[in-house]
């Protein structure tokens, strides 16, 4: 029963995922998609997206990751496949799943679910290009203009080589807009052999259970839900023992925040530290009370200091949505 946290494209980067996997539950995560088009690039690229490569291609918590490749063409995501395991990868992931429109437009991402084949062609030159000892993955929507398309693509990326198959229970259309189709996964999962791992709406132990139940998957990938609750994959272990354990405070995650910040400020400028402080405390309104009362101080702040000025004086209130 894993837990795996989801890549989140200009969000769930190497900092996040130090400080998430530090809090404990998660198996296993997933850099932000390296962009594949005509020509090579260099090791530095990887690099940016996953320092982690120069660790053993995991976290400080001992969290393996695995490098994310978003392209549709098959000789050179499967050039770039080889690219990331000689620098350290343990595994190389596809990305059919983005919706963003400008990712689309360019024929990456969840466009490709329209074309079963190149799908199978893009996994099955990955699969032959790395060594067969690297699993090769890969993560899907359910579909592109609507939510049929989930049997066809995933029957194309069983025969392609893929080892595991993460699918979002939306289609593009969808967007991220409630419901999750977990029933819809359910359907996929039926007819492949290959493991299935549910993603979709997962922001609290209870939905856990309940997309569990209705997908069928022992696996599930969470992104939104963690970023909103750090600690909600350790309060999931716990829920799977039958245990109890004391959701995280206010303090506790403003310390995170802190600890965040200071590895983003050593590789970025501090407006773009801000920033990503801002993006993270938007999620974290869901899963604390102070961080919805602290959000209208905290969204006008440009510099780093204020912000973190501002987070600390908002400790003491210790109440937990």
């Amino acid at each position: 029963m894993r837990i795996i946290l989801a890549p989140m494209e200009g969000l769930v980067d190497a900092p996040i995922r130090e400080t998430l996997t530090g809090v404990g539950g998660i198996d296993r995560s997933v850099t932000e998609f390296i962009r594949v088009t005509h020509g090579m690039l260099p090791p530095r690229i990887f690099y940016k997206y996953a320092p982690e490569l120069h660790h053993g291609c995991v976290t400080r918590a001992g969290t393996p990751v695995a490098i994310q490749l978003l392209g549709s063409n098959p000789e050179m995501m499967g050039r770039h496949g080889v690219r990331a395991v000689e620098l350290g990868a343990g595994q190389v992931d596809i990305n059919f799943g983005c919706p963003a429109k400008t990712v689309n437009k360019h024929k990456g991402g969840c466009v490709l679910m329209r074309e079963p084949e190149l799908m199978h062609n893009i996994t099955a030159a990955v699969r032959r290009a790395v060594p067969e000892h690297i699993p090769v993955t890969a993560k899907m929507r359910l579909g592109y203009d609507d939510r049929s398309m989930g049997i066809a693509c995933g029957q194309a990326l069983q025969e392609a080589g893929a080892a595991e198959l993460v699918i979002h229970a939306r289609s593009k259309v969808d967007g991220y807009r409630p419901p999750a189709y977990w029933e819809e996964i359910a359907r996929v999962r039926e007819v492949l052999d290959i493991p299935v791992i549910a993603n979709g709406e997962i922001w609290t132990v209870e939905q856990y259970w309940r997309c569990r139940d209705i997908s069928g998957c022992d696996d599930v990938m969470i992104g939104r839900g963690l970023i909103a609750r750090p600690d909600l994959a350790r309060r999931i272990r716990a829920s799977q023992a039958g245990e109890q354990v004391v959701p995280m405070t206010w303090p506790e995650a403003v310390a995170l925040i802190e600890d965040y910040a200071a590895a983003l400020q050593t590789r970025l400028e501090d407006r773009f530290v801000t920033g990503r402080i801002k993006q993270w405390l938007s999620y974290l309104r869901l899963g604390f009370t102070e961080a919805e009362q602290l959000w209208p101080r905290a969204r006008k702040l440009r510099e780093v200091a204020p912000m973190l000025a501002c987070l600390g004086a908002s400790g003491s209130d210790r109440k937990v949505a």
